[in-house]
């Protein structure tokens, strides 16, 4: 199918294991909503056969899961205009995730700086699941034909990894049937960093629950987490090029800017001189104002864990939908005798 006649279609995800952050929020989920709300065919996931790469206790991930879900509908994502599902639930992600790893080369999966990164000095005892990670990721995106795919900093050599599959598959079998993506990679807060540490990214899987502000925080502990975050006694600069060597204060420059929606310049420019005991007082009231609604909706959403449920239900419905025909067509490419109906 030539690039011209796909739908502009959006597939992005985000793993269910555990506490999603404000990094999550201004980093996909505000994105996510625009991007639904701009006239594409979106497709959000809850990646969870992602997730179990890393061990995960059952109950935990069912829940998590569902608050995943709560996550993004409390954000804006309305089930009726996007496709909203689990990705275990539509089988068409794991068997085109096998076909890509006869695709990908070990070489390729070798170089993933996240693996390096998740399987540490001990990498003989990482899961298969943990190495095979970006086919899996490949499939994803593949099995809807997306165009656009937003995703962190931190996803774009899996990106560009999947753009490498797509290329020798049509070169393997002389067709013109996986687009070649570009990740969508915008916005000021694309990477929100630890409250703790502005050189780390902001991780629900830090030790230090201060580092982060989670979704499912109240008020009162917003509040805690924003004074106590680590800045340096030196005034906002009255340029971002005065905030270079200083990666707590840039961060929270960042990370305001994203919550008012204006450029970190904006920001400067209105706090330039200030000190950090004078900025965080509007940080907090602006977080506050953002987070403390998405919370109550997404405490809502989970008060009915069998609607999510549905709602799961019926997008993997949906997504499969969309989803199966192409399977069918890439086995139909590959060589497999399909006798029966998909």
């Amino acid at each position: 199918m030539a690039d011209a006649a796909r739908p502009k279609r959006v597939f992005s995800g985000i793993q269910p294991s555990g506490n999603l952050t404000l990094g999550n929020y201004l980093g996909a989920l505000k994105r996510f909503v625009q991007m639904q709300e701009s006239g594409f065919e979106t497709i959000y996931c809850m990646v969870d056969l992602h997730a179990i790469t890393t061990w995960q206790e059952p109950e935990d991930l069912r829940n998590a899961t569902r608050q995943a879900a709560a996550a993004f509908m409390a954000s804006g994502i309305n089930p009726e205009r996007s496709i909203l599902f689990n990705q275990s639930q539509v089988p068409a992600h794991t068997e085109l995730a096998w076909i890509f790893n006869c695709v990908a080369r070990m070489g390729w999966l070798g170089r993933m700086t996240q693996f390096k990164d998740k399987a540490g000095k001990n990498r003989e005892n990482a899961s298969v699941g943990l190495f095979a990670y970006p086919a899996l990721m490949a499939a994803d995106i593949l099995v809807y034909h997306a165009t656009h795919v937003p995703v962190g900093e931190d996803q774009k050599q899996h990106l560009e990894l999947t753009r490498d599959v797509a290329i020798k598959f049509n070169h393997d079998f002389k067709v013109d049937f996986f687009p070649v993506i570009e990740p969508v990679i915008k916005g000021t807060a694309t990477r929100v960093m630890s409250l703790r540490d502005g050189q780390q990214k902001m991780s629900k899987s830090d030790p230090s629950d201060m580092s982060r502000i989670n979704l499912t925080d109240n008020e009162d502990t917003i509040r805690k987490k924003l004074r106590r975050a680590r800045t340096d006694s030196e005034p906002i600069s009255d340029s971002l090029q005065g905030l270079e060597g200083r990666p707590e204060a840039r961060n929270l420059i960042n990370i305001y800017a994203a919550l008012a929606e204006i450029q970190p310049d904006e920001v400067i420019r209105q706090f330039a001189g200030c000190l950090f005991s004078e900025f965080k007082p509007a940080l907090i009231d602006l977080a506050v104002a953002t987070i403390a609604p998405v919370t109550e909706k997404m405490n809502g959403f989970m008060r009915d864990p069998a609607e999510i449920d549905r709602i799961l239900g019926v997008g993997a419905d949906n997504a499969a939908s969309i989803a199966e025909p192409i399977l069918h067509e890439t086995y139909e490419i590959v060589g497999m005798i399909r006798s029966r109906t998909m």
